[in-house]
């Protein structure tokens, strides 16, 4: 059985209705799905932690579930930042990112891609093609590793709205199949 780790970004907690979706989708796929909340989500505060407690909060989650190796690990926009940020470390199987916050709305100069560019895990980015935080134009620009495979969702934002039920629907079918194949 393939496991998913899954954190959710700034924002939303794992029991948001899109880590809901997401993880009943993949659950109904056969993919075993645990989902995971940052520290400052669990001190319920809405400023998110420094990067090297996010960072920790991945490894001792993957630690936890036996290793690298024996799991996929991924995100909504922070979430899936931050597990990009530590996947090759952790030698995870792949790495699937919902909404990837490639930069802040209206910010296209402040780029958080810089390790994108050698990332060696197979990892999947599924982006609404309205996303202000990298539309099909931005990334178009970007150096990224050949290991990345970057799926648009028509019409959707970072949240994958307007078309939320269907685009989520997609994501799901991406991801899973993803998954399936790492």
């Amino acid at each position: 059985m393939h496991t998913f780790l899954f954190a959710h970004g700034a924002g939303g907690g794992m029991n948001a209705p899109f880590m809901t979706a997401v993880a009943r989708g993949l659950e109904a796929r056969g993919i075993r799905v645990v989902r995971f909340e940052f520290p400052y989500m669990q001190a319920r505060r809405r400023v998110p932690d420094r990067e090297p407690v996010l960072l920790q909060a991945w490894r001792d989650v993957v630690a936890e579930q036996g290793g690298g190796a024996a799991v996929a690990i991924g995100g909504k926009s922070l979430g899936g930042r931050m597990a990009s940020m530590v996947a090759d470390e952790l030698g995870v199987c792949a790495l699937v990112c919902f909404g990837y916050p490639f930069h802040p709305p209206g910010k296209p100069e402040k780029l958080r891609t810089k390790h994108l560019a050698a990332l060696r895990t197979p990892a999947l980015i599924i982006q609404g093609e309205r996303d202000p935080f990298g539309t099909p134009a931005d990334v178009a620009g970007y150096a990224l590793s050949p290991s990345i495979e970057i799926a648009w969702l028509a019409g959707g934002d970072h949240s994958y709205k307007p078309r939320e039920r269907e685009n989520i629907a997609r994501a799901v079918e991406l991801a899973g199949g993803f998954i399936e194949q790492h």
